[in-house]
């Protein structure tokens, strides 16, 4: 088959609705909708290989826990893995006393009733029935007229009235669905939809669920939220319906839809956890959910363990969630640029000094914590990164607080190693680059501290005497100065010729209570004008600071060679 040298010509704009007086675009979202999962049934029909019951119960179980109260748990019809699964869920127990179970079912009396049967026993439960309406169906599909697709819908809610009927032990909810409503006629959808509950005689304390699928997405989603508002508007006895949506993600705007439905007077979301579903999948939960938490409202769904979650998801559907899924991909939390990384550390910084509940990070939309994430992998390093990439991981990984300067000197260590391994630098690389940098804790070393001890003059001088290892060997060394620091100078140009000037010195604690430690550092400068940073760690604020002059003596060795 020849393709066209425009393939647009193959294509029509979907129609406007005709809402000029729309009322959706000035609302908000201010609480969360009724949440219906489909995993068990819309996603289950979406993987290769449909989960066993073994995984269907786990799923089950996941979704109980999350706060899911409505359930859509599989097509009855659909064969005797499907029947046998609901059953034994009915009558094993474990639906929650505030959970109701849904089965799906096209609008042909066998399925009905087998849908029916695989219910019996259940406390409460909800049949959902469907058929297609719009035109490519009625013309291509069914070759039927309006009149005849209407009556399968009739049929169809006929036979639901009766079989509940039959079974008056169980508290029956009926939902009914115009299939692909998204690319049918509005007003033959709400005909459709009003010929079924004048079957089925919902009331307002017992209202009917009025289903509106995006079946096939076709238009943009303000054109969705324009139908939903047109169809609210239009359907009579609107008080006596729940409005549904179902939205799939053909055009990638699934839960834009959903959300824009919401705010044009939608009462309920079908969907799965993290979109799963046919084609591009449908409405993700997860990221609905989590919008809503976003903007001050609570969901009513606990996502605090969204790794479990997604572990599950992973095993009982054998897809992988992407690792840039919102919300819940390994890498959504996480920044490699620098200029990225710099301004989420300052925001933690900022967060903490502020000591209130008010989230204010940039580039995290959502406190990483609150969905059971650490903070350990919000930044991490490879050759895109700048020094508070690094800086973040030390302090995080090691308690390291470097100061700006010593940042700038240490990137060039980094970013030469990020060059060299092509690749991600995790804590451990970026600790031993560290340490190989200024000399903390390596065996190459020219000077290592062994002992030593400091004790006053009678002018007040310090006088500086120990043991140091020099190239392996120890000495015996002494210097005097007006303080500690200035005895070890003292020592390093009496004894060894090496002459040194400290620009600047800071410390701060690691740790704290007995295990507490101190790090020191100390930028200084050669007689040649180089500048050398020296770091020391230790138990006690002193000896870190012998071990940073001797760090920076290590590195002005390094510079001469």
């Amino acid at each position: 088959m020849a393709m066209l040298s425009d393939p647009s010509r193959k294509y029509r704009p979907f129609p406007q609705v005709p809402l000029p007086d729309r009322q959706w675009p000035s609302r908000t979202i201010t609480q969360p909708p009724r949440w219906l999962s489909t995993d068990l049934r819309d996603g289950n029909q979406a993987i290769v290989d449909p989960m066993d019951a073994v995984k269907k119960n786990r799923f089950f179980d996941t979704l109980v826990e999350i706060g899911v109260k409505e359930i859509e748990i599989g097509f009855p019809a659909a064969g005797q893995t499907e029947f046998d699964f609901i059953s034994a869920l009915v009558r094993s127990g474990k639906i929650p006393d505030d959970v109701i179970v849904q089965v799906l079912t096209q609008s042909r009396e066998d399925l009905i009733r087998t849908s029916f049967q695989s219910l019996g026993g259940a406390d409460k439960a909800i049949v959902h029935l469907y058929n297609a309406v719009s035109p490519a169906w009625r013309e291509i599909v069914f070759r039927m007229t309006p009149e005849e697709v209407r009556e399968i819908a009739v049929k169809g809610a006929k036979v639901m009235r009766d079989e509940a009927a039959k079974r008056p032990e169980t508290d029956w909810h009926f939902q009914y669905s115009p299939e692909t409503f998204s690319t049918a006629e509005l007003d033959f959808s709400i005909s459709v939809c009003e010929a079924v509950m004048e079957v089925l005689q919902p009331t307002a304390e017992r209202p009917i669920i009025l289903n509106l699928p995006a079946t096939v997405e076709a238009a943009t989603p303000n054109v969705y939220a324009d139908q939903i508002e047109y169809f609210c508007r239009n359907l009579p006895n609107r008080d006596r319906a729940v409005i549904s949506l179902h939205t799939h993600n053909d055009r990638g705007t699934g839960v834009a839809a959903a959300e824009l439905g919401l705010m044009a007077g939608a009462d309920r979301i079908e969907g799965c956890l993290f979109g799963n579903g046919e084609r591009t999948g449908n409405c993700c939960l997860v990221t609905l959910a989590l919008n809503m938490y976003t903007q001050g409202i609570d969901p009513g769904l606990d996502f605090s363990d969204i790794d479990r979650i997604i572990e599950t998801v992973e095993y009982c559907n054998q897809i992988p969630v992407h690792q840039r899924h919102p919300y819940g991909g390994e890498l959504v939390f996480t920044a490699f640029s620098g200029s990225h990384q710099d301004a989420i550390k300052k925001g933690f910084a900022a967060q903490e000094q502020r000591n209130d509940e008010l989230w204010r990070v940039p580039y995290l939309p959502i406190d990483p914590a609150d969905l059971g994430r650490s903070y350990e992998a919000v930044i991490r390093v490879n050759s895109q990164s700048g020094k508070g990439g690094f800086a973040w991981v030390l302090e995080q990984d090691q308690g390291l607080k470097l100061p700006k300067k010593l940042q700038v000197d240490f990137s060039q260590h980094v970013q030469r190693l990020a060059d060299e391994l092509g690749r991600e630098l995790n804590a451990a690389d970026i600790w031993d680059t560290f340490r190989k940098a200024y000399f903390v804790k390596v065996p190459e070393r020219r000077f290592r501290l062994v002992d030593f001890e400091e004790r006053r003059a009678a002018d007040g001088d310090r006088i500086f005497s120990g043991t140091i290892e020099v190239d392996g060997r120890e000495q015996r060394v002494s210097g005097r100065g007006k303080g500690l620091i200035a005895s070890v100078l003292a020592t390093l140009k009496d004894e060894f010729a090496l002459e040194l000037e400290v620009l600047d010195y800071s410390e701060h604690a690691l740790g704290t209570g007995t295990d507490a430690r101190a790090a020191t550092y100390l930028e200084c400068t050669t007689p040649a004008g180089n500048t050398v940073w020296g770091v020391g760690i230790d138990q006690d604020v002193a000896t870190a600071s012998v071990r940073a002059i001797l760090s920076a003596a290590n590195s002005a060795v390094r510079e001469q060679a």
